[in-house]
């Protein structure tokens, strides 16, 4: 292999010591003229109605410009993309934003909070999924799921999935993915796996919260956001279509995120957008550590059956799965964790369906990929006990059944050289794999697992001007996330 002058080789940050010596600002830092400050009312209870909302006290605070409510901001249809807009009748998750507190301080705003009175009326729920799915559960959405994300297609991870239930239901939606006799495949295994695999919400955790700042434009009704998001273009979108202007009339500044993993994609920036208008002053909202926490969209729980059926010789004969994902109160698209469980191996014999469930709860999102981690560690868990069950080496049991280019994907079309078998070859040779036996009688842990997700098949732009002086200015649609800066 040729020697590459950047390529392989470790390079410093550029924005990296601004970041550890606190040089750096994030945008609960941003300042402006005439800036309000905004705070939520949420609710405590994970399913009731809201009989009254009293905030005369409220409005009375030194400082407070305005507290609203559903009923002060455009009726919009629930979706996906609207979900974090202030509750309207009912609540469906603890935490639900109830009104917001807008001040001249975020002191105001926080007495102002204390001041709001809720009364609910507590309806029935269910805690679990399998309780969801039954005849007599409760419904989160009584006229039938609302419309979809498009944060799926954002992740490169849209593989379709719907609900096409007659009756309404608490299905966000499922897929199911099956070729080959099951039958004849578990009967030619020499060894049946079966296991049960749960795991539960997952926050993100990043060190800053979901954070933004609106300004409105008053002569076009257009805004200026800035936003901690992984996402310009759609909040770009959304913002326009609600506050009924045109795309060109909003301009999205990202700020580096102080973390984000697959999580701030859009949640507030329409909630704060409509009140910036409103109000025609810019708005800041920045949540504190515990709103972050009940109120935004961590990873989801799940629940996963699986049954592998194996050769002696280490020859995959089948794969069967039942995929739950716990997605809270809105639909999602966590259906490419089953895609991936089928297309990373070669399986004769498969059957796997997955379905997404709504709950009561916070609505779900990313870490690090939608649902696929928790896919991975369940099929990648059986394959293990698969290899001790047959005294062979974990690495070589998986470069025996490994998808090779060529071979069928559930994406639709063949697998071109991903690069599988490459990386399992080169973790084989490696010392640590090597020489585990002597690290494990140390106490040391050593391992091996695949994972994957697909990349480079989302459409992207970029443009390049030219100046006078020979400097190039190149435009792109990347945000500032893993190293971007320095890249570039």
């Amino acid at each position: 292999m040729s020697e590459f002058k950047y390529v392989g080789h470790s390079r410093p940050l550029t924005d990296g010591g601004a970041k550890v010596t606190g040089e750096q600002k994030f945008l609960g830092d941003l300042q402006m003229e005439g800036l309000l400050h905004a705070r939520l009312v949420t609710s405590p209870y994970a399913h009731a109605n809201i009989v009254s909302i009293d905030k005369a006290l409220a409005e009375q605070v030194e400082g407070v410009v305005a507290v609203f409510t559903a009923d002060d901001l455009p009726r919009v249809s629930p979706s996906a993309r609207n979900k974090l807009m202030l509750a309207r009748g009912r609540v469906i998750f603890a935490g639900q934003p109830v009104a917001m507190v807008v001040a001249s301080n975020a002191a105001a705003a926080e007495d102002g909070v204390d001041l709001v009175f809720v009364e609910y009326d507590p309806q029935p729920l269910f805690t679990s999924m399998r309780d969801a799915l039954k005849a007599d559960a409760p419904l989160v959405w009584a006229n039938g799921s609302p419309g979809e994300t498009d944060e799926a297609a954002a992740h490169g991870a849209d593989v379709g999935g719907s609900s096409d239930a007659a009756e309404p239901s608490n299905k966000g939606g499922e897929n199911h993915f099956e070729h080959g006799d099951m039958a004849a495949g578990f009967a030619e295994a020499d060894l049946i796996i079966e296991r049960e695999f749960t795991t539960s919400i997952v926050h993100q955790s990043y060190l800053e919260p979901q954070s933004v700042v609106v300004r409105p434009d008053s002569f076009t009704g257009g805004a200026t956001v800035w936003t901690s998001t992984q996402a310009p273009f759609y909040v770009r979108q959304e913002v326009a279509n609600i506050l009924g202007c045109e795309e060109t009339e909003v301009r999205v500044i990202p700020t580096l995120p102080g973390g984000a993993f697959g999580a701030k994609f859009l949640l507030y920036e329409l909630l704060v957008a409509v009140v910036a208008q409103k109000l025609n002053r810019p708005v800041r909202f920045v949540l504190t550590r515990s709103e972050d926490m009940l109120a935004t969209n961590p990873a989801p729980a799940s629940e996963m059956r699986v049954k592998l059926g194996v050769k002696n010789d280490g020859t995959f004969t089948a794969l069967e799965a039942d995929i739950l994902f716990d997605t809270g109160c809105y639909p999602a698209s966590h259906g490419i964790s089953a895609v991936l469980m089928g297309s990373t191996y070669r399986w004769p014999n498969l059957n796997l369906h997955y379905t997404d469930v709504m709950s009561f709860k916070l609505s779900s999102a990313a870490y690090r990929a939608p649902g696929t981690p928790q896919g991975y560690f369940a099929l990648e868990s059986v394959i293990d006990e698969a290899a001790r069950a047959l005294a062979m080496d974990p690495i070589a049991l998986r470069l025996q059944n490994a998808s090779r280019p060529g071979d069928p994907s559930l994406f639709g079309g063949p697998w071109p050289n991903m690069g599988l078998v490459q990386v399992l070859e080169k973790a084989a040779a490696h010392p640590i794999w090597q020489n585990r036996a002597a690290l494990q009688a140390q106490g040391k842990g050593v391992g091996v697992a695949v994972g994957g997700w697909p990349g480079g098949i989302e459409p992207t732009a970029a443009s390049a001007q030219l100046h006078r002086d020979g400097t190039l200015h190149v435009h792109i649609g990347s945000v500032d996330l893993t190293g971007t800066p320095t890249t570039f």
